[in-house]
């Protein structure tokens, strides 16, 4: 544990985030460097700028996402420096061409983040070209300059990437490991004495969208990778199956799911809770160990001493069951005890069998899974008719668009009745504050402003008491790969460390002092304010809107995922890579359920509705999938099964039913909302027992409908 802060260090300096903050620090920085040996710094601020726009749409994924992506925005920002550089003589002009560039470039939105992050470039440019008034043909010379500047960092980034094909791959896969083992974490506090349930929950699904982030990103770029897709490399088979198993392993630590509060009141007395939460923080650790090697090039330590432990648990639960004669622990609470110990131990074995994949000698023979991937990769297509679409009150990516154009507007006549220098920031400062949402833009908005006054303070205390032009130099670099290190890490920290940057940089230029830091915060709040007004009058967006949508999209998926999971126990042949979907679908749709709950907090108390009804769907619903993903487990995993499935049939029709008529009663209220009972799988007095395995099938599947029943009830208080 002493250790940990040096390790977080580690993987950081190892991180995609790190990596692109040294590219983009490099790509940008050498062209005004070489310029300026031959006295023409002057071109080589135009090269960086190019580059420095290039580099926005340059984030981890298939290299021939990037490499399109470079191009056209290459394309687009020399053609709107050029627009921009010929008509910037007229005021009027040059705000009917802000207006429209900005509404169509924040619509780029609808074709995904990445081709949102070319029309931010092409703002960016037309941003900082405005108050730049040349002759025609210096402008032409401009142009030619960004896009040779850009030209450049494609190359550059280009360059970077075949040097190290599967770098990305390592550092995506990695980073999302690491997230499995905080998800880790946070389960295990659940074992820990007078814990706060209800704030650990809160934690837990913030931590479930964070990892399906991680796991997305790690599909997108590694699903998509010719290299490893197509090529049967010893490399691409490896990192194939270690991401593989580690869904897998993520599925067994979603599964455990149980009355932690019932566990406790049981078992506090004899202390047995406390050894699984060290258990469970081991095996986040060892994952940690894991995550680190990709990143490294190194292979793990083989958990021997965690098998060890696990052995030893496993007695000392054995050993309870044998000591209880005299009835004090219930039975219940000593088969959800056995049970934990039983998933610990199958998840301690899967973390044994991706250790086993790093063995150099090993990975040679590594065979390659059947994986149908085409199936887990979502495709954008730019499609103009989806454009065309849109173009209605109706979509919120319309009315984003009409919200950026308008805030751009307003921040263009008031940086013209300033009449300022930099009256740039303001414009710059409503372009990168404005999201789709107003909860996302109030976040973006403080943490700009909190970088922004810190930082301009630190770069005052720079500026005031150091005069060296080498040491400012150092600090200037430093900043630089702070600020673009940052940059889709912590947005805050990226903007404390670009507002020194920015300070040291005009100073190098022979245009800084103080008050050039109090006009950037002055500007600042001047385009925050106009951005978070905007949000909030023009056209908003509040999360209530796309509530039903997302409710919906979640109980199909749980539905869908249910359904692939009974074929388990029905079918005697089934389709693995529609389970493995139905799965994804569920954690995507959790994740974006959860993740819409978290941003309502950021709105009005108007607009927060229904937050005690959408915090116990949200809950059932985790509660739903674990169930489901626990039921899975028993025939994957323990190959339990049952000698008569046809019995279970009534209760899997009634939970799909109740499903089914939940969605109808959300949708269009036509759903059929009564007190629909809940059927017995078994009968009191059946005189064939079960066996235990029998048993757990048969109390999974009729705590699945419990759960469905809870969720069909709730519907009745929901009026979306």
């Amino acid at each position: 544990m002493l250790n940990r802060p040096i390790r977080t260090i580690q993987d950081f300096l190892l991180s995609t985030y790190f990596a692109d903050g040294l590219r983009i620090t490099f790509g940008v920085l050498l062209p005004s460097l070489i310029m300026a040996q031959f006295g023409m710094l002057k071109y080589g601020m135009t090269l960086s700028l190019g580059a420095l726009c290039v580099s926005m749409v340059d984030t981890p994924g298939p290299i021939i996402h990037r490499r399109n992506a470079m191009l056209v925005t290459t394309a687009l920002i020399t053609v709107c420096s050029l627009l921009v550089g010929l008509t910037n003589v007229n005021t009027l002009f040059v705000g009917i061409v802000l207006v429209a560039c900005s509404f169509i470039f924040s619509m780029f939105i609808l074709y995904g983040t990445r081709a949102a992050a070319v029309g931010t470039a092409a703002l960016l440019v037309m941003v900082l070209s405005i108050d730049d008034v040349r002759p025609w043909k210096e402008v032409i010379v401009y142009s030619l300059l960004i896009f040779t500047g850009s030209v450049w960092y494609s190359f550059l980034s280009y360059f970077f990437y075949r040097l190290r094909p599967y770098r990305v791959v390592q550092q995506t896969l990695s980073d999302s490991i690491h997230e499995v083992s905080e998800f880790l974490r946070a389960k295990a506090k659940f074992y820990h004495q007078n814990v706060d349930y209800e704030d650990n929950y809160a934690d837990l699904l913030q931590l479930q969208v964070q990892v399906h982030e991680k796991q997305d990103a790690v599909r997108e770029v590694l699903f998509k990778t010719r290299e490893i897709v197509r090529d049967s490399t010893p490399e691409g088979r490896f990192l194939l199956l270690v991401f593989v198993d580690m869904v897998d392993l993520f599925e067994q630590v979603m599964s455990t799911y149980y009355n932690y509060d019932r566990l406790h009141s049981q078992f506090d007395s004899i202390g047995i809770l406390s050894k699984y939460e060290l258990m469970i923080n081991r095996i986040a650790y060892e994952l940690d160990e894991v995550a680190f090697a990709l990143k490294t090039g190194g292979t793990p330590r083989a958990p021997t001493r965690l098998i060890e432990e696990v052995r030893q648990l496993k007695e000392e639960i054995t050993q309870l069951e044998k000591d209880n004669v005299d009835g004090r622990f219930n039975t219940l609470g000593l088969i959800a005890l056995k049970n934990i110990e039983v998933n610990i131990e199958n998840i301690v074995s899967r973390v044994k069998t991706i250790n086993g994949y790093f063995n150099k000698k090993e990975k040679k023979n590594l065979k390659n899974q059947e994986i149908e991937t085409e199936r887990f990769i979502n495709r954008q297509q730019m499609d103009k008719k989806l454009f065309f679409e849109n173009l209605t009150f109706s979509s919120a990516t319309f009315r984003h668009a009409m919200r950026v154009s308008i805030a751009m507007l307003i921040g263009f006549l008031v940086a013209q009745y300033l009449n300022s220098s930099h009256s740039y920031w303001i414009l710059l400062t409503v372009l990168v504050i404005s999201k789709p949402g107003f909860s996302l833009t109030k976040q973006r908005n403080y943490h700009r402003l909190i970088g922004t006054v810190i930082g301009a303070v630190i770069g005052m205390v720079i500026l005031v008491y150091i005069h060296d032009k080498n040491t400012l130099f150092v600090i200037l670099i430093i900043c630089m790969i702070g600020a673009y290190s940052f940059l889709r890490k912590n947005y805050i920290v990226s903007v404390l460390f670009m507002t020194p940057y920015i300070l040291v940089l005009f100073d190098f230029l022979g245009l800084g002092s103080l008050s050039l830091a109090r006009e950037r915060i002055f500007d600042t709040l001047i385009g925050s304010a106009i951005a978070v007004l905007g949000s909030y009058t023009l056209f908003p967006n509040w999360e209530h809107e796309n509530l039903k949508e997302a409710m919906l999209k979640t109980l199909a998926a749980n539905l869908e995922y249910y359904q692939q999971v009974t074929y388990l126990y029905f079918n005697t042949e089934h389709n693995l890579t529609s389970y493995k979907l139905a799965r994804k679908e569920v954690y995507v749709t959790s994740a974006n359920l959860a993740s819409l709950f978290q941003r309502m907090f950021s709105e009005p108390k108007s607009k927060q509705k229904l937050m005690k009804e959408m915090h116990q769907f949200t809950a059932l619903n985790h509660l739903l999938s674990s169930y489901i993903a626990t039921l899975s487990l028993y025939t994957k995993e323990h190959a339990y099964s049952v000698s008569k499935p046809e019995e279970l049939r009534p209760v899997v029709n009634n939970t799909i039913y109740l499903l089914n008529q939940t969605a109808l009663f959300l949708d269009n209220k036509t759903g059929e909302i009564n007190n629909v009972p809940l059927i017995k799988s078994k009968d009191e007095t059946d005189e064939i027992q079960l066996n235990s395995e029998e048993q757990m099938i048969v109390d999974q599947f009729d705590q699945i409908q419990k759960v469905a029943y809870d969720i069909y009830k709730l519907s009745e208080k929901v009026k979306l």
